[in-house]
């Protein structure tokens, strides 16, 4: 009864691990992409970045709207009822009707301080837009790159689940033969579909980073992308000739962070200077022709009005002014320490992970005839399929753990350019 409930379990077992492997993407759907293209393509068609342009568009719109006078203002004054003719709306010269124009005028500044302020807004805007086109390319090179050494790792797994499914053919016929055990067939099977699920795993992970990498193209097409990179300027990759403090101080230069936070103090600045300027009342200039209703007629006059400052001297926008300014300042100085620590933290992180790569054996040849001498050596029974299994694992995790390395250390150098605000190491 055990036996039976043993070899039903096998069969069943045997018939999940023969399953075939996912299917590839068809080739009509395959596109080879290089870094430069989807670089342009993000630059030209992601959404994020068009959003912000029509930001700093409408910021630049209030700076001009900034520098705009006053509307003049236009009144006309006509009786309604003459009790000397009882005319209604009497506009002859027995009527009474009155002109008054009036213009305003900004003193101590006021226009130029506001366009200052604008001014400073649309900086604010653009070194937002450049911040967040640095945010996001760092996001696609870091896509690109991921993607590109998952799909190396993809390969391996590919090479091998095809050798593999040849000798698990193989000895299943020989099974079928009767000469050799079943728990023997069932080991290789299993393994097999280890393989098969490893690798699906890392079809999983490849799915996501391609809808990753079409959204930040705007690419409704459903595109299954290969990216391309040249592997002998990825080796050539190297912090030689640099130093961490020549990062820092570029940082210090290149950020667009750090720069919007700048433009935010000249903001305030000059925002106080607005306020500054705001307490000076407005001068109303005017003119006025009354035709009857004075003490002569067709009256003319020039009327000039101001605000006395008595008790609104805009004193609480003004400090409120202050205080912002002292804050923008603030935040200012966190961002500079902040910048500082990026780089550092990047700094080591690229440098841990190229020391690791380059005390690393990366020569694969030795494996691959390794493995034609273990298949070899399994084939002639010198090897028990425990130690054929674990040869097997060991050369799948030596070129796994390799791509991993490789996207490790190429992910660290591009954390690096972001955290400089600029691409200091490139591989394209």
């Amino acid at each position: 009864m055990q036996r039976s409930v043993f070899v039903l379990m096998a069969a069943l077992l045997l018939s999940l691990l023969t399953r075939p492997a996912a299917a590839a993407p068809l080739a009509g759907d395959t596109v080879r992409l290089s870094l430069s293209d989807a670089e342009q393509r993000f630059v030209q068609y992601n959404l994020n970045l068009l959003a912000q342009r029509y930001n700093v568009s409408a910021a630049e719109a209030q700076i001009l709207q900034a520098k705009l006078w006053d509307n003049p203002t236009i009144s006309l004054e006509q009786n309604a009822y003459n009790q000397l003719t009882h005319k209604t709306l009497d506009v002859t010269r027995t009527g009474n009707t009155a002109v008054q124009v009036q213009q305003l005028f900004a003193l101590a500044g006021r226009r130029k301080a506001a366009a200052s302020v604008a001014q400073q807004n649309a900086l604010v805007e653009q070194f937002t837009l450049q911040d967040l086109l640095r945010t996001l390319r760092y996001q696609l090179r870091s896509t690109f790159y991921d993607l590109y050494f998952k799909q190396q790792s993809v390969g391996v797994y590919d090479k091998e689940v095809a050798s593999f499914q040849r000798t698990v053919s193989l000895y299943q016929g020989q099974y079928d033969k009767g000469n050799i055990a079943l728990k023997e067939v069932i080991r290789l099977k299993a393994f097999l579909f280890q393989l098969r699920n490893e690798r699906q795993a890392l079809l999983n992970d490849i799915a996501s980073e391609q809808a990753e990498l079409r959204t930040l193209m705007r690419d409704t097409t459903g595109a299954y992308y290969l990216p391309q990179a040249d592997q002998n300027r990825l080796k050539a990759l190297s912090l030689t000739g640099r130093t961490e403090a020549q990062l820092i101080d570029s940082a210090q230069v290149n950020r667009a962070d750090l720069k919007a936070r700048q433009a935010a103090v000249q903001q305030q600045t000059q925002n106080l200077r607005l306020q500054r300027a705001l307490a000076t009342p407005d001068l109303a200039v005017g003119y006025v022709y009354d035709r009857a209703g004075n003490y002569i007629q067709n009256y003319n006059a020039l009327t000039l009005g101001v605000a006395v400052p008595i008790f609104n001297r805009n004193q609480g926008n003004i400090r409120t002014a202050q205080n912002q300014m002292e804050v923008s300042k603030a935040q200012l100085g966190q961002q500079q320490l902040q910048v500082q620590n990026d780089v550092q933290e990047a700094w080591r992180l690229a440098r841990q992970n190229d020391q690791l790569y380059q005390g690393t054996d990366r020569e694969t040849s030795d494996f691959d005839r390794l493995m034609k001498g273990i298949d070899e050596s399994y084939a002639k029974r010198n090897l028990t399929v425990v130690e054929f299994l674990d040869f097997y694992e060991s050369y799948k995790n030596n070129l796994v753990q390799l791509n991993n390395l490789r996207a490790n250390r190429v992910r660290a150098f591009e954390q690096l350019n972001y955290a400089v605000g600029r691409p200091v190491f490139n591989a394209e």
